[in-house]
This record gives structure tokens, sequence and C-alpha cells, in this order.
């Protein structure tokens, strides 16, 4: 098969491609093949372009839900036996100065009941370092009311999510009632541990878990009521890049174990184990939207079969001749096998340009299309990004032209190789 191609281009010349072109030019007796390549050749056209958004959407999806998650979470995070971590300061010395560790921040991570008023929430209560947080996440950038610098040591201060103080009906200045799952006895039983924190900060996000479901106070005052006395939860590390978050933290992991000589004391997650569903969801969405709308692309393109098979059969006597003035098979192949490219052609550069264009502008057609049809595509309390995000990456848009295109090109061969068959003497006989 490869050396019949390799035959095949040799003798392709400037005569296969002249009538190969006047042939897709040319007004046809029968409207109903052109009508068949003009729909080949949109359907091409829509599926290419449907791939290109689809995928720069889930690109999109992807690298928003990272950074967005990674704002709030850490690239690293080391913590001890029972979730306590108690030689921390030691800890964080030794990781701050081991390669590709740009900052750390020691943490407390524990559950909590918020009540204001008539409202009662449960969230995720986080004690940090304020200065230290903010070198290894981005809530800083993210805060709507306050700094993260409000948070300070006894005077229990706490920052909400702007979800969260909305769903409690609680303002920058309330004081908000604060209950440890933890209780402490008493002559009358067992009690839980209430303490009354003053809000002072508001941060966004734009991840609805978070913004409903996290508080924020000073370490020290989540030392106090979680009575974690000079313990603390864990480190979080930010890295130089972000991506070799595994083998750094595998290599991490084996020399704090190796350093104390005690085996299992230190554990080292990165942020691909704490949120790998997130990422494997998308990344499985996004190969089978490939897999799909690939099948539109190839039901459109072998829309040529049908094209080409009613061409040849169009045009028999038109190949009868050639032959007879010298045409060789397999130049009759080659012209019926340009006139289907040039329809693949044609339409995968259409839908690639609509695509680009599209998949470029997205952040401003869905609004206007909310806005013009009153609708909310995403809920930002079902969805965890509640808008419609596009990263455009030209490897894709190139592997999808090559694929359609390759597909437009296979769907020519059989009816050209029929063409290259005709005999010219039956073909002439009834002319």
């Amino acid at each position: 098969m490869w050396q019949k191609l390799k035959s095949l281009a040799k003798q392709f010349s400037g005569f296969e491609l002249l009538v190969g072109l006047r042939y897709t030019r040319a007004k046809r007796k029968n409207h109903f093949i052109s009508f068949i390549s003009l729909t080949s050749m949109l359907g091409i056209a829509l599926g290419v372009a449907a791939l290109i958004v689809v995928l720069s959407v889930m690109n999109g999806f992807q690298k928003e839900l990272r950074s967005r998650i990674l704002g709030v979470a850490s690239h690293l995070e080391i913590s001890g036996r029972n979730n306590q971590l108690n030689d921390w300061p030691a800890v964080m010395n030794f990781a701050v100065k081991q390669d590709h560790v740009l900052a750390a921040a020691p943490y407390i991570m524990a559950q909590g009941m918020l009540s204001y008023d008539q409202g009662v929430q449960g969230a995720l209560i986080r004690g940090v370092l304020p200065v230290a947080e903010d070198g290894v996440a981005d809530l800083g950038r993210n805060m709507k009311v306050g700094q993260l610098t409000d948070l300070k040591a006894g005077e229990f201060g706490i920052i909400l999510g702007a979800d969260l103080a909305y769903n409690l009906g609680v303002q920058v200045g309330d004081k908000v009632l604060l209950m440890a799952p933890q209780g402490q006895f008493t002559p009358t039983g067992l009690v839980p541990r209430l303490k009354q924190f003053t809000l002072v900060g508001l941060f966004q996000v734009g991840m609805y878990e978070y913004d409903a479901g996290l508080a924020l106070v000073h370490l020290d005052d989540a030392a106090k009521l979680y009575r974690m006395a000079d313990s603390v939860s864990g480190l979080r590390l930010k890295l130089d890049d972000l991506f070799d978050a595994p083998e750094i933290g595998a290599a991490m992991s084996e020399r704090l174990n190796n350093r104390l000589a005690v085996h299992d004391q230190y554990y080292v997650s990165d942020w691909t184990m704490q949120h790998a569903n997130f990422f494997k969801a998308v990344q499985m969405e996004k190969r089978v939207m490939f897999i799909i709308l690939t099948l539109i692309v190839a039901v459109a393109a072998f829309n040529i079969v049908s094209t080409l098979v009613m061409a040849v059969t169009d045009k028999r006597a038109d190949i009868a001749i050639m032959r007879t003035l010298g045409a060789s098979p397999g130049s009759i192949l080659s012209i019926f096998i340009v006139q289907g490219a040039l329809i693949g052609l044609v339409g995968t550069l259409l839908g690639a340009l609509i695509g680009v264009v599209i998949a470029l502008n997205i952040s401003s057609i869905i609004p206007f299309i909310e806005n013009l049809f009153h609708v909310q595509f995403l809920s930002k309390e079902v969805y965890a990004i509640s808008e419609l995000p596009s990263d455009l990456i030209w490897g894709d848009v190139w592997l999808i032209v090559l694929m359609s295109f390759s597909l437009s090109l296979l769907a020519t061969l059989y009816p050209s190789w029929r063409a290259s068959k005709i005999n010219p003497a039956e073909a002439l006989r009834y002319e």
C-alpha cells in the first residue's frame, strides 16, 4: 500500500490538480451533488468549530479550577500523626531550606459551628499567621473587605467567605459565636466550647466550596480555642513549579523521616492528591467530549463519500474520454482525491476559524446570551466555577485540523478508486 501511495505521488502533476479543482468549482447539472458537497463542508466546519470551542472551555475549566483551588489550598502540606505537628518551627526551618520551596506557613484546621442571631452555619476553621499565609496562598488578593493582617493574636477576629457571611446575615464589625465540637466537662456535664469573634473581613475566591464554608482566624486564637498549645495541624508550602509537587513531596517526605530516623512520623501530601477527583473528572470529560465531537466530524467527512460516488457517476463519460486520451488510472484517482480533499480542507479551515474566534471571545459571548435571554448557565450554588472560562491551546487546534483533514482524505479513497477502475468502452457505449 505504501509503495502504491509513493508511486501515485510521483505521478501526480498539474493536470490532476487542474481538473480536480475545475470539477469542484464547476456548476453541475445535478444540483443535488452540489447540495451534498455543501452539507458535508458545513458539517465538517461545525464539528471542527465545536471541537475547538469545547476543548478550549475544558482547558479553561482545568486552568481556572487549578488556580482557584491553589489560591486557597497549597502546593504541599506537611502534617504529623493524629493531624498534629509538635515541632513545627524546626520542620518549617528545614522545609524552607529545600530546593524549589519558596515559602512555608503553619496552620490549624478544625471544624466549627458559627452562629449569629438566628443563623447557624457549619464551617472549616483555619488558624493562620497572616503574613506567612499570604506567602503560600492568594487569599490576600481575594479579600473583598479588610485584609489578612486584620487578624491579630488575642483580639479574636475572624474573616469569612462572602457567601458564608451572607448565609449567616452578618456584616463586618458584628460579633459571631464560634462553637468548637470538642466539649469541656463542667459540674453540669459536657458542654461545647464557645468563643465570640469579631468579623473583620470578607474574602471571595470564586469557588462556592470555600466562599460558603471557610473561616480564617489567627493561629494563636485557634490554638487557644482548640487547645492545641504549641502544636499546629501542619505546614503549607509553596513551590516554584506546582507541577513538580508530586516529585518534590516524595523526596521531602523521605528526607524528613530520615532526618529524625523515625519512619512515618511526617506525612507529605501535594495538591494533586488532595484534589485529584476534580482534575481527573475534568480530564476524563475532556477526552469523552473529544471522542463524541470527533464522531460528528467523521460523519460529516464521510458524507464526502456520497458526494464523490455521485460525482463519479455523473462524470463517467468525462473519465472515459480522459482515459482514451491517455490519462492513467492513477491520474483519475488523483483528480477525485483533489475534489474530495478540497471539500474537507475548506470545511476544516472554516471550522477552525469560527472555533478560534468563538473560543477567544467566549467570555463576552456567554454574558451577552445570558442577558439577552435572562438565563444563567452556571449557577455558583451548583458549579465550582460560575463563569465560562476559555483557554485556547494552539496544539489542540492543529491536532483537530489534522484529524479532520485526515478523515476527509480517507473518505475520498474508495470513490476515487472506483473512478479509476471505470472501463472507457463500457462508459462510452451508450453516450
